[in-house]
């Protein structure tokens, strides 16, 4: 009896030294978390806001619009673009992704098809309905840069035009992506930094336009250097990865096979926008950087 009444209050000490660790762990976590916020308060802002922005889905969807956007506009431009603008589009393709053995050949067949075939078995109805469903893909990114800037959605009538403005520019952008990169015809000394400076100037009129101009130009200069510098860096490495793996995929699983890797590289791509446009939106509203550049609240 003794040496049960003795037990007892050994037991007590165990379970209240159980208790009592996940409180001390969570004191801790907050005495840490507090003085990340002290010594480094963008991060902790940076990190706090990507979560809130949803980084992935966001991302995710871009990229799924992207490609949904992509490809029948691609069959679109074979149908009905002049020769030289398909032959154009041909060598940017070539150039942006390092296109070469199988999939170069798939490509040419799409772009050295018959054009008035092509016209038939597309329509000028089909057309318009490709032309009317690539605007989720502005209508996506329109979205991402209304949650990096933290801004309510823009009525129809102010949006709705520039979706498909927005759709043209990007599409005239990648006629323009061989030329560019060759500092047309100079070398790659003049064509890096002009593919940089347009990049940026894409990435910084794009926020521009889909936040229907409710943001001055000044305060979206930070995400137009992060993002137009990071999408040159990955766009210029895609070489490295992007064909072997392409080729590999159609050897052994097919045009499905193709698909999963270009919408893999997609994702990518839009993980680099997603969190570039976002980073810049927390940057502009630091304290010191909102003074100089008219960030708004």
């Amino acid at each position: 009896m003794r040496a049960g009444r003795g037990s007892g209050p050994s037991t007590g000490d165990g379970e209240s030294g159980r208790r009592g660790r996940p409180a001390d762990l969570g004191l801790r976590l907050r005495r840490l978390r507090q003085t990340a916020e002290t010594r480094f308060p963008v991060i902790i802002r940076l990190t706090s806001h990507l979560i809130a922005v949803n980084l992935l889905d966001s991302a995710t969807r871009l990229a799924a619009q992207a490609f949904l956007t992509a490809v029948p506009l691609l069959f679109m431009v074979a149908a009905f673009a002049p020769q030289s603008v398909r032959e154009q589009i041909l060598v940017s393709l070539e150039d942006v992704l390092g296109i070469n053995g199988v999939a170069d050949q798939q490509l040419k067949k799409v772009f050295d098809a018959d054009p008035g075939s092509l016209r038939q078995s597309t329509g000028v109805v089909s057309g318009l309905m490709v032309l009317i469903s690539a605007t989720a893909c502005s209508r996506a990114m329109q979205r991402l840069c209304q949650r990096a800037w933290r801004m309510p959605g823009a009525g129809t009538r102010i949006a709705a035009w520039r979706w498909p403005v927005w759709i043209a520019a990007w599409l005239a952008m990648l006629i323009l992506q061989g030329p560019l990169r060759g500092g047309f015809g100079v070398g790659i000394w003049l064509g890096l930094p002009l593919l940089l400076v347009t990049e940026v100037g894409m990435w910084w009129w794009t926020q521009r336009l889909l936040l229907a101009a409710r943001v001055p130009w000044a305060p979206l200069l930070p995400g137009a250097l992060l993002t137009g510098a990071a999408v040159t860096a990955l766009t210029l490495t895609a070489k490295l990865y992007v064909p072997a793996a392409l080729n590999r995929s159609l050897d052994k699983y097919g045009s499905l096979g193709a698909v999963f890797t270009l919408l893999s590289w997609l994702i990518s791509l839009c993980v680099v926008v997603a969190v570039g446009i976002t980073a810049g939106a927390v940057v502009a509203r630091e304290p010191a950087v909102s003074r100089r550049l008219g960030s708004p609240d």
